[in-house]
C-alpha cells in the first residue's frame, strides 16, 4: 500500500512547497538490489573515469545553480544571497579528486626480494548517506562525492524538509550520464531507515544530525554490523582572553553565532569572556547583533526564519525559561510575529552553567555570554559539556592560545576564527558530537576499508 505524501512547509510563509512519500519496504528492497548489482561494475571503473563522471555531475549542478539556490531558499528560508552552496561542493570535489589520486593508489609496505607487501583502499560497498537539512547541498555533496570517488554506490536520504534536494541531485547525476543505480535518492522515515540499517545490506552509513538521531542510527547499524560515521550536534564555546583584539573578535563572533540563524552544528552558542574585558565585549557584541537585519529571504536580510514554526516556538520557550531562571535577555530590536518561524537573535547573560540553556544545543540565534576569571576557569567551563565539536580561543598571544587549545575537548579548535568547516582538515567531534572524521587527510577513511596483500616471490 502506497504511503500518503507528507507536505513540506516553507518556513518563509507557511506555504506547502512540495510533498514526499516514504518508500514502501518493497521499494527499498528494490533500490538496494539495484544498487548492489551496480556496485559490482562501478567499483571496477578506473579512478580517472569515476573522476570524469563526478566532474560531469558537479558541472550539471553548476548549470542549475540558480534553480538549486532558489529551491534551498524555499525549503529552509535562508536569505537569497546566502542560499548558494555549490561553491563549497565544487571546492570539496576538487580537493577530494586530488586526494583520491593519492590515497586510492596501492601502497608498498616493506616489500623485499622475498615478499611483496601491498595495502589498498577498497570501497566498502553500499553507503547510506543521511544528510541534515541545515546545509543540504554542501553536506550531501561532500558525503556523496567522497563515497562515489572511492568506488561505492550511494543511497542518499535527506531530511524530509529538504528531500527535494536529494531528488535534484539524483536527476543531475543521471543527466550527467551516471548510472541511475549508482546514486539513488531514497525517502525513508525513521523506522524505515532503522530497518534498512539492520538488514545487513548496507556496508557503511554516514549520518549528519542530532546526537539523539545519531544514537538511533548507531543502534540500528550495530544490528547490521554497519560501519558508522556520525557528525552530531554541538554547543560550541568560544573563549575571549584579556588580550584579544575586540575590534576583530566581536564581529567574527557575531557572525559565528547568528549566521544561518544559528542553525549550524558549529555555531557559537557559549562565549566565555575574561572579566577584564567582559563589559566592553558585551556592549560591542550587542551593538553588532542589533545591526543585523531580520526578515523575508527575498529582502536580503542577514537572518531569515528558522526551519519551522515548531523550531521557533521551542526557541521562544528557551527565552522565557532563561528569564524565569534569572538570566538577563537582551533581544534584538526587530519585532517578529510570535506565530511565525522568524526569531530575532538574542544574547543571554547570567545563565547558570548547569542550566539546559548552557548544556543543551539551542540550534537557533541565541547565545550565552559569561564572565570568567582566568584561562583555567574558561577551560573548565568550555569542557563542561557533553558535546565537543569545535571551540575557539581569541587572543593576540598565539603561542599561549595554542597551548590552551591542547586542553580543549573538541574535534577542531580554532584560534581567532570560528564557525568554519575547513575542507583541508579532518572534520568531526568528540564525546556526543560524533564518531569518525571526514575531509582533509581523512576524506576516505569512512568510505574505504584497508585490504592487505602479501605475495611470496620465492615460490
Amino acid at each position: 500500500m502506497a504511503a500518503h505524501p507528507t507536505p513540506i512547509v516553507s518556513p518563509i510563509d507557511g506555504q506547502i512547497v512540495a510533498s514526499r512519500s516514504v518508500l514502501s519496504e518493497e521499494q527499498v528492497q528494490a533500490a538496494v538490489q539495484r544498487a548492489s548489482l551496480a556496485f559490482k561494475d562501478w567499483r571496477k571503473v578506473p579512478l580517472e573515469q569515476r573522476i570524469t563522471q563526478i566532474q560531469g555531475f558537479v558541472a550539471i549542478l553548476e548549470q542549475r545553480r540558480q534553480a538549486l539556490a532558489e529551491l534551498l531558499m524555499k525549503l529552509i528560508g535562508r536569505p537569497a544571497q546566502q542560499s548558494d552552496e555549490l561553491s563549497r561542493v565544487s571546492a570539496v570535489t576538487e580537493d577530494m579528486i586530488m586526494r583520491a589520486r593519492q590515497e586510492l593508489q596501492d601502497i608498498s609496505m616493506n616489500s623485499t626480494a622475498q615478499a611483496q607487501r601491498l595495502v589498498r583502499r577498497e570501497p566498502k560497498g553500499l553507503c547510506l548517506a543521511i544528510s541534515a537539512w541545515n546545509y543540504p547541498v554542501a553536506m550531501a555533496g561532500g558525503m556523496t562525492v567522497a563515497a562515489l570517488l572511492a568506488g561505492n554506490v550511494v543511497l542518499l536520504k535527506h531530511a524530509h524538509q529538504t528531500a527535494p534536494i536529494a531528488d535534484f541531485m539524483e536527476q543531475a547525476w543521471c543527466d550527467a550520464g551516471g548510472h541511475p543505480d549508482v546514486f539513488q535518492a531514497v525517502h525513508l522515515d525513521h523506522a524505515g531507515t532503522e530497518q534498512l540499517l539492520a538488514s545487513g545490506h548496507v556496508h557503511a552509513v554516514q549520518f549528519i544530525g542530532s546526537d539523539q538521531g545519531g544514537k538511533s542510527v548507531y543502534q540500528a547499524a550495530a544490528a547490521g554490523l554497519v560501519s558508522t560515521g556520525l557528525e552530531l550536534g554541538g554547543k560550541d564555546p568560544a573563549y575571549v582572553r584579556a588580550d584579544a583584539n575586540l575590534a576583530s573578535t566581536i564581529p567574527a563572533l557575531v557572525a559565528g553565532s547568528f549566521d544561518n540563524a544559528g542553525q549550524s552544528c558549529c555555531s557559537v552558542e557559549r562565549i566565555y569572556v575574561h572579566e577584564s574585558v567582559y563589559e566592553p565585549f558585551v556592549e560591542g557584541f550587542v551593538s553588532g547583533m542589533n545591526k543585523l537585519t531580520v526578515g523575508h529571504p527575498d529582502s536580503t536580510p542577514d537572518i531569515g526564519p528558522v526551519v519551522s514554526t515548531a523550531a521557533a516556538q521551542r526557541l521562544r520557550k528557551l527565552l522565557v525559561q532563561a528569564q524565569e531562571e534569572g538570566a538577563t535577555v537582551i533581544a534584538h530590536p526587530t519585532e517578529v510575529d510570535p506565530s511565525s518561524a522568524y526569531v530575532a537573535p538574542a544574547v543571554l547573560l547570567n545563565v547558570a552553567q548547569d542550566s539546559s540553556l548552557i548544556q543543551d544545543e539551542a540550534f537557533g540565534p541565541l547565545v550565552c555570554i559569561t564572565a570568567v576569571a582566568d584561562d583555567q576557569h574558561a577551560l573548565r567551563l568550555m569542557n563542561d559539556s557533553r558535546y565537543g565539536l569545535t571551540a575557539s580561543i581569541w587572543s593576540q598571544d598565539i603561542e599561549q592560545a595554542l597551548a590552551l587549545s591542547r586542553d580543549v575537548e573538541a574535534g577542531l579548535c580554532y584560534v581567532n576564527r570560528c564557525d568554519h568547516a575547513d575542507l583541508n582538515l579532518p572534520w568531526g567531534g568528540v564525546k556526543a558530537s560524533g564518531l569518525g572524521r571526514t575531509y582533509g587527510a581523512a576524506s576516505f577513511d569512512e568510505y574505504t576499508v584497508l585490504k592487505a596483500f602479501h605475495v611470496n616471490l620465492q615460490s
